[in-house]
């Protein structure tokens, strides 16, 4: 199976980062304008977690809240589990599965080198099996010696 780095190669590893002070209504507005749901949190390169418009929906809609009052900081999500580019899209897949979640930290050492999406590892799957296909009609057909 296919590693993360892979997917980093394939989509590349541009990570949007915010600092953690940063309202939630100006969160929301960096996602809208990127069409993305997730932005990395960050303090001087230093990663700290994750918001997801999940975390919007759950801990200031849903209670309530002001986005603009509330800090990225009050509902950021900081217990994801990490991957490292070595690891398999396949643990991937497990951990997204596993805990639920959409989005995952991509980490060398103590920086974040990328994000991975579902839609990400969906892609990736698709494309390994087109792959398989491929070799296997190749290999059926004789036309691949």
């Amino acid at each position: 199976m296919k590693k993360i780095i892979h997917i980093l190669t394939r989509k590349g590893n541009n990570v949007i980062s915010i600092a953690p002070q940063l309202s939630v209504h100006d969160a929301l507005q960096i996602m809208s304008d990127k069409n993305i749901g997730s932005l990395v949190v960050a303090d001087d390169l230093q990663y700290l977690g994750i918001i997801t418009e999940r975390d919007y929906a759950r801990k200031v809609m849903l209670k309530g809240k002001s986005s603009a009052e509330t800090t990225v900081s009050d509902i950021m999500t900081t217990d994801f589990p990490l991957l490292i580019e070595e690891d398999t899209v396949e643990k991937c897949m497990q951990l997204m599965t596993d805990n639920n979640l959409r989005y995952l930290p991509v980490m060398k050492g103590s920086s974040i080198v990328g994000l991975i999406s579902i839609m990400d590892v969906v892609k990736e799957t698709i494309l390994s099996q087109q792959e398989t296909i491929s070799e296997l009609h190749q290999y059926i057909t004789g036309s691949s010696y």
